[in-house]
């Protein structure tokens, strides 16, 4: 079927199928490292659907933002687009029930500690985008995906984050002069267990304690995480040093940027369960 003849046409459930699919498997490849030819996966598209290059890349644009609202990372190039058909969503699901909860690919350990340098530290975002506030069945999709959800069941991807944390401090304070100081920080969570509150335990160039509680994704900056409510006592007990350490883009180029409290002064937190006793 010529591309033109389908030119105005809504995409059906099989057509959203095949591109979801594909979408997922060139992201993926994308995340490993692995090479794909964006040209070559949208002439076979073109075959299979009757779809144009332009309609095609449109929908890639409009996959991104589905996986953007669900705190996953997008295929470079493909910026995500919003003004999708409802029937995509049901295409992304139908795609993540398919597959399961499978992890994202990750750095090797190896690759991540071998970044001994400094991580730079930006500023926190200060607006988030909630496309699914105004979109009912976008926000049902992000309740069954969790994006917070997921990331903390991820224990591999905390682990990770935390040890990345850790060498950057101990070499944050090495380019200051402060060696003495990079010998003193230590990985409370893999020391002590979760239950002091923080992960990290580091300093400041004068020597002023920095308890570092790290949140690792490998989504984008906006995407939400939990906070337990130990941490948040205990950010409300030091808040002179207790420190939010986001890591976001974890699986591609990790970046980060600290929230200090108040916390509510950046975050809303909202009580996401409730914990159950008999009368």
């Amino acid at each position: 079927m010529a591309a033109s003849d389908r030119t105005g046409e809504d995409w059906n459930e099989q057509e959203i199928d095949l591109i979801v699919a594909d979408y997922f498997d060139m992201r993926d490849k994308e995340l490993r490292g692995e090479p794909y030819v964006k040209a070559q996966r949208n002439a076979e598209l073109q075959k299979l659907t009757g779809r144009s290059k332009g309609s095609i890349e449109f929908k890639h644009q409009n996959i991104s933002a589905v996986l953007m609202t669900l705190g996953e990372p997008w295929i470079a190039g493909y910026k995500p687009a919003m003004n999708f058909q409802k029937a995509l969503i049901g295409g992304v699901e139908r795609f993540l029930d398919r597959r399961g909860e499978i992890a994202l690919p990750l750095p090797a350990k190896e690759m991540v500690l071998a970044e001994q340098g400094a991580l730079f530290i930006g500023e926190a975002p200060q607006k988030i985008e909630r496309p699914e506030d105004s979109n009912p069945a976008l926000a049902r999709l992000v309740r069954k995906f969790d994006p917070a959800a997921r990331d903390e069941r991820n224990r591999a991807l905390g682990r990770l984050g935390e040890e990345r944390v850790l060498k950057s401090e101990q070499a944050r304070l090495r380019g200051e002069g402060r060696d003495d100081l990079a010998r003193k920080v230590r990985w409370v969570a893999q020391e002590e267990g979760d239950g002091a509150g923080y992960d990290i335990l580091s300093f400041t160039a004068r020597g002023e304690e920095r308890f570092l509680e790290v949140k690792t994704t490998a989504g984008h900056m906006q995407t939400p995480f939990f906070i337990s409510r130990n941490e948040k006592a205990f950010a409300e007990e030091r808040p002179d040093g207790f420190r939010i350490f986001r890591l976001y883009d974890f699986a591609k180029d990790a970046k980060a940027f600290k929230i200090a409290p108040p916390l509510e002064s950046q975050l809303i937190l909202d009580a996401a369960n409730y914990r159950a006793s008999f009368r």
